[in-house]
């Protein structure tokens, strides 16, 4: 394949930060579309019609009172996985940067189709627009914090470990479509935590395992060796937990 230029699209995350750090020590010229956070009004709508307002103050419940305060505990335990993986999680540099305020927006179409990718890699946006995928006239590839179909969505590795399936606790390697986390499946590994391990740390081990994947898809794919996988497992997406999903699941689970 001639066209090995890559393009990382991307939302504002150190997940982010740390997959364009890791890919530029192994392939050049890579440019970076970076969307802002979806304003929190409209996501929390759109949330609620989907989920019930119920379950949605669960969620910011959890966020506020769970999530948050584990981060800040868990700093030095995330710092280890870096430091261990050999994970860069500093600021992409300013130059490679364009900004956009959606990936779906028509600026961000305009912007692919100057770049002209041969491969355009996918990190924490949300979902892709059809016209998107489109514009690109190349294959997206994204890395998932869970193993696909079984946990689409978010959390993935909690939700297994919360559901006793560890043979289920991972990360994909996928192809991007227009659905959820059902692009056909590249490659995946299985990740087991340790008990210094948490729902903050959970995606950090996820990527430090998911890195070494994409790195190989992207070779194979630019080789014309990549190969898809079937998987026989059901389908489901997951959200986030409420406050009192996880409070029962740590109580009585074990699961943090």
């Amino acid at each position: 394949m001639e066209n090995k230029k890559i393009l990382l699209l991307a939302g504002k995350h150190t997940a982010t930060h740390i997959v364009y750090h890791y890919l530029q020590k192994y392939f050049t010229g890579i440019e970076v579309i970076l969307e802002e956070k979806e304003n929190t009004k409209k996501f929390l709508r759109r949330r609620i019609r989907k989920l019930g307002l119920t379950k949605v103050i669960g969620q910011i419940a959890f966020q506020l009172c769970i999530a948050k305060p584990m981060a800040l505990l868990s700093q030095k335990r995330v710092d280890e996985i870096l430091l261990k993986n050999e994970m860069d999680a500093s600021p992409i540099p300013a130059p490679v940067i364009h900004a956009v305020q959606s990936v779906n927006q028509a600026k961000t179409v305009a912007l692919i189709k100057k770049i002209n990718p041969g491969l355009v890699i996918v990190n924490g946006t949300r979902i892709i627009s059809q016209k998107v995928i489109e514009a690109a006239g190349c294959k997206m590839i994204n890395t998932h914090a869970g193993i696909t179909p079984k946990y689409r969505g978010v959390h993935g590795m909690y939700w297994a470990l919360v559901n006793r399936d560890i043979e289920n606790s991972g990360v994909t390697i996928h192809y991007i479509d227009e659905g959820i986390d059902t692009g056909n499946i590249i490659d995946q590994a299985r990740v087991k935590p340790t008990s210094q391990d948490n729902f903050i740390t959970y995606p950090m081990l996820q990527l430090a395992a998911g890195l070494p994947l994409l790195k190989k898809a992207i070779e194979d794919y630019f080789n014309n060796e990549i190969q898809v996988k079937e998987s026989k497992t059901e389908s489901a997406l997951w959200y986030h937990p409420t406050l009192w999903n996880y409070c029962y699941n740590r109580i009585f689970k074990k699961v943090k």
